[in-house]
């Protein structure tokens, strides 16, 4: 979908972009099944779906859509927002480098065409203050400028790591130092909420570091619902959940793209393997809201599908369902096991972030995967002394990282 079909009205936007054939509609607010035309969803999407269900961000927070649009899609322009909050999402996630650093823009299109719905949005933006937490004061001002709003909701250090962000990084959640800065972004009325995301294979530290310190507002993290119960990955989500932090999961469905569309076990709940998969998540009583990148329209009609058609969690049986449906699948990057994260933290080579970077690149056909790999230390790309195969035996998911390396250094070198 191109991004410059601004002249479009929202009507012709909409029955073009419908014009396609859907694959799953929005559920009947009965049973779940897949019950309206394309035609129907049209007049719907037009009219304006009611808000999707909420959730409480932590203890404290506001309730938030549990279904949040996600940005860094090609597709994402003013109206491919508009659609979106036509059906129902009121939760936008941004960043500073997301379109080559143009999303936000197409947010600030979006509010000055309608500057009354900010009070119903709640938006979220990122940065990199890879010198430090106090270099957010001067940042924030650029994220407000660019997305044409007076505050943000929320505002996340983006994809904090100790590559990025150094050593000391994994203390900065419980440090004074940057809980001085949340006090004085959110005294400037600035930034409503303040957190951090993490796909780092040390994301249990920084969550364990989050839910001591106690000062910050939510987290953002890569999750899977097939973590080993107990696990330095659960115990971090426990410790965070206990102190009253939000939990937001982001690249849930980044692993299911080989994955069966469908499986008679889910017909029978009127859910694609997708839809399920997102359900899984929100069987988590812990996470408020799961980051999706809903790249196309049949990506949202099915995602609001499954946000409003879920009821209660999934029963274990679906999960083991899930899980093994995934194990079965070829994955190009981990969702997410306790051997992963564990070699990520022992290890000098980077199979982690390169894996995530050829996902990028096949996924996404994101060009800037090849300059995020080549920004690693060459250290970090040196694989001749790794055994890969066992790295692969290891993973839980048997993530095939010898295949993964092979393209990354065919894709990237």
């Amino acid at each position: 979908m191109s991004t410059s079909s601004s002249s479009l009205s929202r009507r012709d936007f909409l029955r073009g972009a419908l014009a396609a054939p859907v694959g799953v509609a929005l559920a009947a607010q009965g049973g779940g099944a897949m019950a309206q035309s394309p035609a129907n969803t049209i007049d719907q999407a037009h009219t304006g779906a009611p808000p999707v269900p909420t959730r409480k961000l932590g203890k404290k927070g506001p309730d938030v859509s549990m279904l949040i649009f996600g940005g860094d899609i090609p597709a994402y322009s003013a109206e491919y927002l508009d659609l979106g909050w036509s059906m129902g999402i009121r939760y936008f996630d941004t960043a500073s480098q997301y379109g080559n650093g143009q999303d936000e823009l197409k947010v600030a299109q979006w509010l000055t065409k309608y500057p009354e719905r900010r009070k119903e949005l709640f938006l979220v933006s990122k940065d990199h203050p890879r010198q430090g937490p106090e270099q957010l004061l001067e940042m924030v001002d650029r994220r407000l400028a660019r997305c044409n709003t007076s505050y943000l909701d929320m505002y996340f250090i983006h994809g904090i790591c100790v590559r990025d962000y150094g050593e000391d990084s994994v203390n900065w959640p419980k440090s004074d130092r940057l809980k001085k800065v949340v006090g004085q972004l959110k005294s400037s009325g600035k930034v409503r909420h303040v957190g951090f995301s993490c796909h780092d294979a040390q994301s249990p530290q920084y969550l364990a570091a989050a839910a001591q310190g106690g000062f910050l507002d939510a987290v953002m993290v890569k999750y899977t619902p097939f973590f080993v119960k107990g696990d330095p990955f659960d115990q971090g989500l426990e410790a965070c959940h206990q102190a009253g932090l939000g939990l937001i999961a982001m690249k849930t469905l980044r692993n299911a793209a080989d994955a069966p569309k469908r499986l008679p076990e889910f017909d029978k709940l009127g859910l694609t393997t997708h839809q399920a998969l997102l359900q899984a998540v929100w069987s988590d009583p812990r996470i408020s809201a799961v980051c999706n990148r809903m790249e196309n329209v049949d990506n949202i009609l099915a995602s609001v599908a499954a946000v409003r058609s879920y009821k209660a969690p999934l029963k274990i049986a679906h999960l083991d369902l899930l899980r093994d449906t995934l194990f079965a699948s070829s994955q190009t990057m981990c969702p997410g096991c306790t051997a992963c994260d564990r070699l990520g933290r022992e290890l000098t080579f980077a199979f982690g972030d390169i894996s995530r970077f050829v996902m990028y690149y096949e996924q996404d056909g994101n060009l800037q995967a090849r300059e995020m790999y080549h920004q690693l230390p060459a250290a970090h790309r040196d694989a001749t002394t790794v055994d890969l195969a066992a790295l692969r035996d290891a993973c839980q998911f048997k993530t095939d990282y010898p295949e993964i390396i092979r393209r990354a250094e065919r894709y990237f070198a």
